[in-house]
């Protein structure tokens, strides 16, 4: 069986971040007899035809090269919605995957076409599949579904989307009920991305004053609740930040004026080996953010054995079963969350019974070859439910 991915996010080289479970998921399906083919747009100094732990990629071109600023950030649809110069580079970019998928195809001669992000990629998959009478696997991921909620007019596409593949899968229940609350639709599968269970395990020496956040510094990500919340915690407890983006500034300035400067260090976004050590040396990982898809890096702490502290929102009580593999907390402020750090802290073993726990249920949900063959069946199953 060959497969053909669809995506605006992908690894532009070993390690990197962007994307990485799609490579890792074209990777784990290699084991099942699947073989992928990947498409995603181009990245400065990375070569249009590339290969990736084995995986070919192509990438395409969709605008100038100072122009090309829409992928790999993780806020196109920011970008879109404030600039009139990123939404006539996002039309290059439709043409642009289009046409790129449409050779693609001719070359490659998928039997499945496997969309990640129902926009853009979806969308384009559509039209590809209507083209070349092939099944589509559309995939949600959260940011996708956040902009169907917000942007009133893009929610024709989106049920466009829905209806013309033959299976759609959502990395999280809470993501599938979204899904269906924001237009009439069959519930999507529930069927996460794979985690690095080889890269993320236990060892070295945990630290019993050092809390941990890994993600990108934005409003979703709820860092600035974090900060808040640590200027509350009578203990002096440090923090690690693991990530960048554009509030990076303004974070740094409320910490100073929440008197916990000194307290939290910088460390910029990093690539997956490097993270490895941030997780086993913390005394947990913080996921603050609200309305999150699924929440991979709870899942690559848990691995590490890391006891996570997260809000009770999104996909994250998929990964996080309150006091069995974490901590879950209710009230969404700053105030419940450092009691929850607290409480944490107040534990004769600082939550590594939590820890223990979470890695079992990682590996049993999150390893490649299940999520592999979760795919391997979905894949099936489109083909078998399409007209030929």
């Amino acid at each position: 069986m060959k497969v053909l991915f669809l995506t605006h996010n992908f690894p532009r080289h070993s390690g990197d971040a962007p994307g990485s479970f799609i490579l890792r998921l074209a990777s784990a399906l290699r084991n099942d007899g699947v073989e992928t083919s990947v498409l995603a747009p181009a990245a400065a100094d990375y070569a249009a035809h590339d290969s990736l732990d084995g995986i070919p990629v192509e990438r395409f071109h969709y605008a100038p090269r100072r122009y090309e600023t829409l992928a790999y950030t993780g806020n196109m649809a920011t970008q879109v919605q404030d600039s009139w110069s990123a939404r006539v580079t996002l039309l290059g970019f439709l043409g642009a995957e289009f046409r790129s998928a449409v050779r693609l195809r001719r070359e490659f001669k998928p039997d499945v076409v496997h969309a990640h992000w129902w926009f853009p990629n979806g969308l384009v998959g559509t039209w590809l599949g209507r083209m070349s009478n092939k099944p589509l696997v559309t995939t949600l991921h959260g940011s996708d579904v956040r902009l169907a909620r917000a942007v009133a007019f893009s929610r024709p596409a989106f049920r466009h989307v829905l209806h013309r593949s033959a299976a759609v899968t959502a990395v999280s229940r809470w993501l599938a009920s979204e899904a269906q609350e924001v237009v009439a639709a069959p519930k999507p599968i529930v069927a996460p991305m794979p985690v690095a269970t080889d890269l993320f395990a236990p060892g070295g020496q945990r630290r019993p004053d050092r809390l941990l956040f890994v993600g990108r510094l934005n409003k979703q990500k709820g860092i600035e609740t974090l900060l808040h919340a640590l200027s509350r915690v009578a203990r002096p407890i440090h923090l690690d930040v693991v990530g960048d983006g554009d509030d990076r500034d303004a974070l740094q300035e409320l910490a100073r004026g929440l008197g916990i400067a000194d307290r939290v260090q910088w460390h910029g976004a990093l690539p997956q080996p490097r993270l490895v050590d941030f997780y086993r040396g913390a005394t947990a990982l913080v996921v603050p953010s609200v309305g999150e898809g699924l929440g991979l890096v709870a899942v690559e702490a848990q691995l590490c054995e890391t006891p996570v502290i997260a809000f009770d929102s999104g996909g994250l009580p998929d990964i996080v079963q309150h006091d069995r593999t974490g901590i879950l907390v209710g009230a969404i402020d700053a105030t419940a969350l450092a009691a929850a750090i607290t409480s944490l802290l107040d534990r004769p073993d600082r939550g590594a019974a939590l820890g223990a726990a979470g890695r079992l249920h990682a590996l049993a949900t999150f390893a490649p070859e299940s999520v592999a063959k979760r795919y391997t069946d979905v894949y099936k199953s489109a083909i078998a439910s399409s007209p030929q």
